[in-house]
């Protein structure tokens, strides 16, 4: 999931990955509490990081990593982080 142009352009808290997607991060509070965001972008905002958080909990309580023990698990989930990497994760 990456962030929208809109969201992202001009975000100075917003860090550059490979390949130039933004990664959002919170930015600094302004005054008065202020996120810099405006609300359709802080709900937008919101509704990816439930999205990252609902995902991320599905493949980390699949059944599948409890047939895996020690460095099998470990080789497995890297082998996952990395599947989009044509060299994959040895590179």
């Amino acid at each position: 999931m990456s962030c929208s142009p809109r969201l992202c352009r001009g975000r100075p808290s917003l860090a550059r990955l490979e390949g130039g997607q933004a990664a959002p991060q919170r930015p600094p509070a302004g005054e008065g509490g202020q996120s810099g965001y405006t609300a359709e972008e802080a709900e937008r905002l919101a509704g990816y990081r439930a999205r990252i958080l609902e995902l991320t909990t599905l493949v980390l309580t699949h059944p599948y990593w409890q047939t895996l023990s020690g460095p099998d698990r470990v080789e497995e989930r890297t082998a996952l982080k990395h599947a989009h990497d044509p060299a994959g994760p040895k590179a």
